[in-house]
């Protein structure tokens, strides 16, 4: 399985290093390859580490500003030549979608993938993987965009909400018949 994740490439405090890494080692130890933003440096760094620590591959999808920064020991890295290029060859590479701690460009990254998905422009799993309690004021304001009729479905079908990586990956495993 080809496991796109939206994540932060700044330098965290361990509540979120520690959950990632060990999120990445069980994608790595499921023989799954981590679609990622390519970066080599923090919690995108944490990631890819642990990944190729569990013995999964790495696909990076890279942006041409930030190639500098690219991660050099890829299995393959992809040069897009803008943001939305980048999101889209992320999607395009991936079964599913892991939506990780981050700033405004993940937001950005999962708003996104969730509009396709409303849209049915897509049908992949989404998972937002709600480490240490970060995304629960937008889970809040998810079930209360439910509730007052915003979303054209139920919000189940458009994404899963996972307190933790084990419980992340079962969920994409099931979804996806993967074992």
């Amino acid at each position: 399985m080809n496991i796109c994740v939206f994540l932060s490439a700044a330098d965290l405090d361990e509540r979120y290093t520690r959950p990632a890494r060990e999120f990445a080692e069980l994608i790595g130890k499921g023989g799954h390859t981590l679609v990622w933003g390519g970066s080599d440096k923090g919690l995108m760094k944490v990631v890819a580490d642990g990944v190729q620590q569990g013995g999964g591959r790495l696909v990076g999808i890279s942006v041409d500003f930030l190639q500098a920064v690219a991660r050099p020991n890829a299995d393959e890295m992809v040069i897009a030549k803008d943001l939305a290029e980048r999101k889209a060859l992320l999607l395009a590479k991936s079964d599913a979608v892991v939506i990780m701690v981050g700033g405004t460009g993940t937001l950005d990254e999962a708003t996104e993938i969730l509009e396709l998905k409303k849209h049915a422009l897509h049908t992949k799993p989404v998972v937002l993987l709600n480490t240490a309690g970060f995304y629960d004021g937008l889970k809040q304001q998810f079930h209360r965009m439910e509730q007052e009729g915003f979303l054209p479905l139920p919000l189940a079908d458009l994404v899963f909400f996972a307190e933790d990586g084990v419980g992340a990956l079962a969920y994409l495993e099931e979804s996806l018949g993967v074992r």
